[in-house]
């Protein structure tokens, strides 16, 4: 009898286990534009990759491992698809995403499209299959290059130190100019090649930015005035990188791009009008903060989504719309 129920206990706690468990990973893995960043002193780079969580519910987990400078090469040398490999799961999915650095001069980054650039992407895709999971190739991001003739960009990276008098002065036009050739155009080679999903952030990104226009699709970028954000006080001019509403913007798209691609994933597919994280991913890290830009038009209905985390209630004024969305085991505070 007690051989039975001890049984019968050790049962129940593995179906106990794997219920819990039970969700598929979008891994990320690529460059700046899609990485995790620096939350300290406020500031206000942002990856698409660190927003895509907003846009899923708790079946679905993102777990980004997209690093600053990574080319397809160096991610590899590295060492960190090994640590990709050994997390996938049968089902998952992994979002694969190269090209600013694989254009870069340094050998240990540097890989040819049609050549080298195709082989590193073809093994992704061929280990990530090997191991149950699910590849979905992405063409890299566009930069914002309304220049007639474009800069010669030495380091996407050397941006981030730059300030707003260190900016390319060019005139600008009004036409977005592509700089990445054929390194957008090999992620759409190798997915037809090998029978692969593909999404195109290589047009979607230059839809956005060129349907925004050359003034107004700095928002979406790291550019500032001086004395325009407390975190950059010298201002900055970097047109690779997003900033926060950048970030969300574009995370937005490619989230209806992957649904549209992968049907499955629609019914996970989710959005509010503003996300609260303390880990960066929402636009606000502050829960009142969130509640007072919602309070701004008191009369628009406002769906607030918390991700993770024990939260202290904010304070509401007695006739409000704002609903709020626990997610992540976010929970309040007794």
């Amino acid at each position: 009898m007690k051989k039975t129920l001890t049984a019968a206990i050790a049962a129940l706690i593995v179906l106990c286990s794997f219920t819990q468990e039970r969700h598929t990973t979008i891994f990320i893995i690529g460059d700046s534009t899609a990485a995790n960043k620096d939350l300290s002193k406020g500031k206000q780079e942002r990856g698409w990759g660190m927003a895509l969580q907003c846009f899923f519910d708790d079946n679905i987990i993102v777990d980004n491992h997209a690093v600053n400078g990574r080319s397809s090469l160096s991610f590899i040398n590295e060492g960190r698809w090994n640590k990709v490999l050994e997390k996938l799961r049968p089902g998952d999915y992994v979002i694969i995403q190269f090209g600013h650095n694989d254009e870069k001069a340094p050998k240990d980054r540097h890989t040819d499209p049609g050549s080298t650039f195709d082989y590193n992407l073809a093994k992704y895709v061929r280990e990530t299959r090997e191991h149950g999971g699910i590849p979905v190739l992405m063409s890299c991001v566009v930069r914002r290059n309304f220049f007639v003739k474009a800069p010669d960009i030495a380091d996407d990276e050397l941006l981030r130190t730059s300030t707003f008098k260190d900016g390319v002065k060019m005139v600008e036009g009004d036409s977005l100019i592509d700089t990445h050739g054929l390194y957008r155009i090999a992620p759409r080679d190798v997915a037809r090649r090998m029978n692969v999903h593909f999404v195109d952030a290589n047009q979607i990104t230059h839809d956005l930015e060129q349907g925004l226009g050359t003034e107004a699709s700095k928002r979406l970028h790291m550019w500032y005035r001086p004395g325009e954000e407390p975190s950059e006080p010298k201002g900055k001019q970097d047109n690779t990188h997003y900033n926060i509403y950048g970030a969300h913007q574009v995370a937005r798209l490619l989230a209806d791009a992957l649904c549209e691609e992968i049907p499955v994933l629609a019914k996970y597919r989710t959005e509010a009008t503003l996300t609260v994280d303390k880990r960066g991913r929402g636009e606000y890290m502050n829960l009142q903060e969130a509640v007072d830009s919602a309070m701004r038009n008191p009369k628009a209905e406002t769906t607030i989504q918390i991700l993770g985390g024990e939260w202290e209630k904010p304070t509401l004024p007695k006739k409000h719309k704002i609903t709020f969305i626990m997610r992540q085991q976010a929970h309040w505070k007794n």
